[in-house]
């Protein structure tokens, strides 16, 4: 298993045409995802009505494919018709107070590093962009790539905006960054623990598998990637 990126780091200090991307849920934060901890806090503050639990279960099993959640994903049935200056400034202090003390010290020490090297940094998850802003702000990360959710008048639809930050949705964002940015991903890095991140892994020249989750392990070996735990 690979500990650290230092001696990478560290030989590209300066080098501004190397970004690194970091995965969020499980990798910057060990365990369960952002959303779904906010989600429980919605529900126990009383924000949240059985309802939407409901309807939640009625679309994914009308819309479920190979039993996969990523309909849910896609569909951020909770916040439907819910305003944006309701939620939002919730979900910045759950972050601070809830979230932000639950960061990984190794991974905090990766993306210090980085950041002392003058790579590009950047967050990529598929987690609502108003629960990755706040920790981003908390890390000193000035891009956030996350799911960019639709509203009309009545605030949010629930709809995600494409591309989603998953999948081929993750490899997309990151090509547009480079090429934004002027960003070199043979000479970057990428970092996340679930099928969700391969795509990603596989655009950058420095991958790392971290936490691995649901098949991962494996995954990795067949790609001869490093594997390591921010536990």
């Amino acid at each position: 298993m690979a500990d650290s990126p230092q001696q990478s780091t560290t030989a590209l200090s300066g080098c501004r045409h190397v970004a690194a991307f970091f995965d969020v849920d499980n990798t910057l934060i060990p365990g369960q995802s952002i959303e779904i901890r906010f989600v429980r806090y919605l529900w126990k503050n009383g924000f949240l009505s059985r309802r939407v639990f409901i309807d939640s279960a009625l679309y994914l099993l009308f819309n479920i494919l190979e039993f996969s959640l990523r309909p849910l994903r896609e569909r951020k049935i909770y916040l439907a018709d819910k305003r944006p200056e309701g939620v939002e400034p919730l979900a910045k202090w759950f972050v601070r107070s809830e979230i932000c003390p639950r960061l990984s010290l190794k991974g905090t020490a990766a993306l210090a590093q980085h950041q002392q090297a003058g790579h590009h940094v950047a967050l990529v998850s598929g987690t609502p962009e108003f629960l990755v802003r706040p920790l981003a702000h908390f890390l000193d990360v000035p891009n956030v790539l996350a799911a960019q959710l639709e509203t009309n008048e009545d605030g949010y639809t629930g709809r995600v905006l494409p591309p989603y930050p998953y999948g081929e949705g993750k490899r997309r964002l990151l090509q547009t960054f480079a090429e934004t940015y002027g960003v070199d991903l043979a000479q970057s890095y990428a970092y996340g623990d679930s099928p969700g991140d391969v795509q990603a892994l596989e655009s950058v020249g420095h991958p790392l598998v971290v936490n691995p989750i649901r098949g991962m392990a494996r995954i990795a070996r067949q790609h001869r990637w490093p594997v390591t735990l921010w536990a």
